[in-house]
């Protein structure tokens, strides 16, 4: 089973950037397409960006254009590239399948994710 470790989140003042990394164990990362949720207290998790095993790339209304999804098959490795940071992204995020193009899957565990905080 492929385990996903989640980092680079942290405190940011709203304008601000940061950019998150997933590291996946297990050589099917490359054949999945994958996706970053995010969730804030009291909020159920959400699919914000979605990338396919080819690269092809989707957006929640909520971050289209500020954020930006890729990633590194050979470093088995995932990142968001958050930009324009709004304190309403304030939320711990997480990566994992997705059906393409935009549908949760889900389907790995679930990492430990990484607190993104964004202050006013």
């Amino acid at each position: 089973q492929v385990q996903l470790v989640e980092s680079g989140g942290g405190l940011v003042q709203a304008g601000g950037s940061l950019r998150l990394s997933c590291a996946a164990s297990g050589s099917i990362f490359s054949d999945n397409a994958m996706g970053w949720y995010r969730q804030s207290p009291g909020k159920q998790r959400k699919l914000v960006a979605a990338i396919s095993s080819g690269g092809s790339t989707n957006y929640a209304d909520s971050v289209k254009g500020r954020f930006t999804i890729s990633r590194d098959n050979a470093k088995n490795t995932l990142y968001l590239q958050m930009n324009s940071l709004k304190p309403e992204d304030t939320a711990v995020y997480y990566c994992n399948a997705v059906l393409p193009p935009f549908q949760v899957a889900a389907s790995l565990d679930w990492g430990q994710g990484t607190q993104v905080t964004v202050s006013s």
